[in-house]
């Protein structure tokens, strides 16, 4: 097959029928060389922001984002990367992966000149993308990778220097480190599942294509390694349009927002996707970015510091603690002690297990109603549209509070989160009747299965009422 076009025999993918996504896919193909050097300019930027002001004294009062570089990365990281790349997954799959990610292409360009070698076993164990966002989120709340450069360094930059390690160690021109190990990884896969463009397989077209009657077609380097026959799926995919026309049968597509979710079956769930999306995304997101903003947390700390007073118990309140384990800015008055570590996590914690236990429950309780075993699995996915604008929704409260640092007002705030969350929990609502819909249950089961479903939902507007409208 030509490596620059589209070699159009097959009659499902006919010239005349070819649609302009068809068409979108073929282009990026032929012009990989844009994307390749988007990517290094991405890369560059990147590095510099990352980097760069960790050499820079912290920001003093009257900075501002145009004049203060710090404060300028510290925006593009959390006030527009993270929640609008949260965002994306939703509407147009893992593009940020397959083109902009600098981790992921890092890892890629080092898997080219490493050793080769194939993963082992560990390494794709299904859990790594519930314990890795975990891990990496709590400790960002620890070491307040929001706010100060060395935090950010630490655990964006840490990140990318393992990527490239593992690019180095295993797989030639893959992305071992995004398929396996990277943090955001199954967080990605699960928003993506909802965004209403894919690469589509027509299966058909594919078993017909025969070498004798068409060029040959040459192999595809798909860099998350998937298996192309097979690839409707947008949980792995990264939009890289690299088989775009493969055997003509692979193309750019369009679908219904969600349909994935709606089509999902048994097979297509595992236990650790959904604890990840149920105690991880929704639960420990939660507590991640609300603990700051919650009085109950600040009257928690309190209670604990006047019983550890009374009972001259001193060790909890030292401050004496390196950046890297706790917060320790003193020249800007900012220091955790350990108890000020232990009730953050015990926050985090608390709300995941309170939140993510409340959904797992009530999922149980539909799923019992269907009389299907291990329906809650399945079930579960209706809850993406709900926990992805909920994450963007506090990711984005940062982006707010950094630009009222800068006196910029958003007109309506209160009225578009509102909204926003709405319209979350109206998609949750309706990808569950969809789900609910397709299981052989009596109608009575099914709408009190729906019932139970839509209590399990609530769980994931409630906290940001909370954090918005009642702090």
């Amino acid at each position: 097959m030509n490596t620059t076009g589209l070699v159009l025999t097959s009659p499902s993918l006919a010239t005349s029928e070819v649609s302009q996504l068809a068409k979108l896919g073929e282009w990026l193909k032929s012009h990989r060389s844009l994307i390749l050097a988007t990517q290094w300019a991405i890369l560059l930027v990147y590095l510099v922001l990352v980097a760069v002001p960790v050499f820079l004294p912290l920001p003093r009062q009257g900075a501002t984002l145009l004049n203060n570089l710090t404060l300028f990365a510290q925006f593009v990281f959390w006030g527009i990367w993270w929640p609008f790349v949260m965002l994306s997954m939703m509407f147009v799959g893992r593009v940020w992966c397959g083109w902009l990610c600098p981790e992921g292409f890092l890892s890629e360009q080092a898997s080219r000149i490493g050793l080769g070698r194939t993963p082992p076993h560990w390494i794709r164990w299904t859990g790594w993308p519930f314990f890795a966002f975990v891990c990496t989120t709590v400790y960002g709340q620890l070491v307040t990778v929001y706010e100060y450069p060395k935090a950010w360094l630490l655990i964006l930059g840490g990140s990318t220097v393992v990527a490239v390690i593992v690019g180095l160690i295993w797989g030639k021109g893959k992305r071992v480190w995004c398929r396996y190990l990277c943090p955001a990884n199954g967080i990605f896969g699960l928003l993506a599942r909802m965004a209403p463009l894919h690469f589509r397989v027509d299966p058909v077209a594919w078993d017909r294509y025969k070498t004798e009657t068409a060029p040959l077609a040459q192999a595809v380097n798909c860099a998350p390694m998937l298996n192309l026959r097979l690839a409707n799926s947008n949980v792995r995919c990264h939009m890289c349009a690299s088989c775009a026309g493969h055997r003509n049968a692979l193309a750019l597509a369009g679908r219904a927002p969600g349909s994935e979710i709606v089509a999902l079956t048994g097979r297509d769930t595992n236990p650790w996707e959904v604890r990840l999306l149920l105690f991880g995304l929704i639960g420990v997101a939660n507590g991640a970015l609300q603990w700051t903003a919650s009085p109950w947390l600040v009257k928690a700390k309190i209670a604990a510091a006047e019983w550890l007073l009374a009972h001259e118990i001193y060790g909890p309140l030292s401050d004496d603690i390196p950046w890297w384990v706790l917060t320790h800015y003193a020249e800007v008055n900012d220091v955790f002690t350990w108890l000020d570590g232990a009730i953050i996590l015990g926050y985090i914690g608390a709300t995941s297990i309170v939140v993510g236990g409340w959904m797992w429950l009530w999922l149980r309780v539909a799923a019992a109603l269907l009389r299907v075993r291990g329906d809650h699995l399945r079930l579960a996915h209706g809850l993406v549209p709900l926990a992805g604008i909920g994450v963007f929704l506090g990711l984005s409260a940062l982006s707010v509070t950094i630009l009222s640092g800068d006196g910029v007002r958003i007109p309506g705030l209160a009225w578009m989160r509102g909204a926003s969350l709405a319209l979350g929990a109206v998609a949750a609502l309706w990808l569950g009747r969809k789900l609910i819909a397709r299981a052989p249950a009596p109608r009575a089961r099914r709408f009190a299965a729906w019932l139970a479903y839509a209590v399990a939902t609530s769980a994931g507007v409630v906290p940001w009422v909370f954090m918005f409208y009642l702090w």
